[in-house]
């Protein structure tokens, strides 16, 4: 059975449709409204999907890019080379591209969508868990540059999210567990409950049980998009979606976006931040600790690269998105589901867990 979450943006209010046997149905994508169309996807992702959604899309096979997998793609000249095809591809104005694969994919696609011909409708059919339950939803899309982690790109919405959960059987085992660091995320930040959910259930999750992860993804997509609906551009509460994100972008910029996977390099902010919470006492010291059990449990990394330094910390932490009128902001945890934005740090804190790594004050 399919269920569909609503993300409630007034005329522009689209679904996110969860289920199974998604992709070979037209009807799936029924927002593309027999436009043209165009397909992305990835050197993974193709050899399982591209000919099923190709098929379903009704498209020609020269409407198919391939590009090569990983992060390495998410740049301004990837963008360039997207822009390039689609021109080439004679894509009109009216046109949708459909993104399917993972958080680079979308990301990468999304952006290329929001500035082709000053912007025209994409649809994502994520593949990974990650995409699942976090990147494809809410309009942010970008490409990565060598002073950050997504310091360029632009908000704009999908006209729908295809959330098929039986991609998930050819999802290597690696990129499963990256994508439970932003499930762990949601129960950190605003629903503990979830998190004690997680705590009991991990196993099956891991296991790819088919009821866990219906109610993970059901849940992930509804926290979202009830906060994208509140606030679209991340002048308010979105920002707390980014908890871990900047410790974690400035593991993946040290790293050259080539050692950690995206969900990995949170897992690390995730345990950072839950270390500086309860170093400022914010967070009881035993709930930090479950934080960073929880992280280990679905075998994440919970400690920085040993090469990344305090001062490189703080230089990179510096260029985050987050950072306004030259304030490092941080999203840190009051209590266990209950997240805040903060330009109030002492410096103290912050450079106690840089210097040890994020070890969980005790």
């Amino acid at each position: 059975m399919t269920k569909t979450i609503n993300i409630e943006l007034g005329a522009r209010r689209y679904p996110i449709r969860i289920g199974r046997g998604l992709l070979d149905v037209a009807e799936s994508y029924r927002e593309r409204d027999a436009r043209p169309g165009r397909l992305l996807t990835d050197s993974n992702v193709a050899p399982h999907y591209l000919e099923r959604v190709r098929k379903a899309l009704g498209l020609a096979p020269e409407h198919c890019r391939v590009i090569a997998a990983g992060e390495a793609q998410k740049t301004y000249d990837g963008a360039g080379e997207l822009l390039d095809w689609l021109l080439e591809s004679r894509l009109s104005r009216n046109g949708v591209l459909v993104t399917l694969g993972g958080g680079v994919v979308g990301d990468l696609g999304g952006f290329a969508s929001a500035v082709y011909q000053r912007g025209i409708d994409f649809i994502q059919v994520p593949t990974t868990l990650l995409a699942l339950v976090d990147s494809s939803v809410g309009g942010k899309t970008g490409v990565n540059h060598a002073r950050g982690k997504n310091l360029i790109g632009a908000f704009h919405q999908p006209l729908a999210v295809v959330a098929d959960l039986d991609t998930l059987r050819t999802l290597p085992a690696r990129e499963l567990r990256a994508g439970l660091a932003e499930v762990i995320k949601y129960g950190m930040l605003g629903d503990a409950t979830f998190f004690g959910w997680l705590e009991e259930n991990l196993s099956k999750v891991l296991a790819l049980d088919r009821v866990a992860l219906q109610h993970v993804v059901e849940t992930c997509c509804s926290m979202k998009a009830g906060i994208v609906a509140q606030d679209e551009h991340e002048s308010g509460v979105r920002a707390l979606l980014n908890l871990g994100h900047t410790f974690g972008h400035a593991v993946e910029t040290h790293t050259g976006y080539s050692t950690f996977l995206h969900g990995e390099a949170v897992a690390i902010g995730l345990c950072m931040a839950a270390d500086v919470s309860a170093r400022l006492g914010w967070l009881a010291p035993v709930d930090a600790a479950r934080c960073v059990c929880l992280v280990a449990s679905a075998g994440l990394p919970t400690r920085p690269p040993a090469d990344l330094g305090p001062a490189r910390f703080l230089e990179l932490m510096g260029a985050d998105k987050k950072v306004k009128s030259g304030r490092l902001r941080l999203v840190l945890l009051r209590a266990l589901g209950r997240a805040e934005l903060t330009a109030e740090v002492p410096a103290e804190a912050l450079m106690a867990t840089l210097v040890s790594g994020g070890a969980v004050a005790a």
